[in-house]
């Protein structure tokens, strides 16, 4: 066979292929999902942040009515210090000095306590949108949905807004325990970094 003829083989190999490419995409359903406003909007997320800003309530009344203390404690000295005796300056000076650091300690701990707890709670809302996502792609019937590292995506292609009106109708709280998660046609997403919403 001449140069020619394998050239005009192996071309009509090449658009063969190209059509059964285009073919198949053609009947293939994608969606994309914008996890990050997803994760910022849904009622799932707001209903834990509240709920960790009751947890913490308490403490955090603690610190604030602390934090009052030290400054009133801190001006009667500024005031008083030069009319005090050395021994009755000096005892207060101190006092203030070990209420002070127990301010920062009490303040540190609630900090990475709040933190740690905050991570926590997202973690779950995370874990429990990912299977929502899962869920809805095979109820609407799509082959692939795609989420974080998408640099573009037309409009029709986003089910954000989908997804979300499907998580506005269940509990606003989590479930005690996580859902399996369904099978799909491709595999299963890995669960987004964690990124979170600002907290107030």
């Amino acid at each position: 066979m001449s140069t020619f003829n394998r050239s005009i083989s192996f071309l009509g190999l090449c658009l063969c292929g190209l059509m059964v490419a285009q073919q198949a995409s053609e009947k293939t359903k994608m969606g994309y999902v914008n996890f990050q406003k997803l994760l910022e909007d849904a009622p799932q997320t707001k209903t834990a942040m509240q709920a960790l800003e009751n947890e913490f309530a308490p403490r955090r009344r603690e610190l604030l009515t602390m934090q009052n203390d030290l400054k009133a404690r801190d001006e009667k000295l500024q005031k008083e210090g030069a009319v005090m005796s050395e021994a009755d300056r000096a005892k207060a000076e101190k006092a203030l000095r070990d209420q002070q650091r127990e301010f920062s300690r009490k303040a540190g701990e609630f900090q990475d306590d709040a933190s740690t707890r905050r991570n926590e709670e997202i973690g779950k809302v995370q874990r429990y949108l990912v299977t929502e996502i899962q869920a809805y792609g095979t109820a609407q019937g799509y082959d692939l949905v795609l989420g974080d590292g998408v640099f573009y995506a037309k409009g029709p292609l986003d089910i954000t807004a989908n997804v979300l009106a499907v998580l506005a109708t269940k509990p606003a709280s989590l479930p005690a325990a996580a859902p399996a998660a369904p099978q799909t046609k491709a595999p299963a997403a890995p669960t987004p970094p964690s990124k979170t919403p600002g907290s107030k």
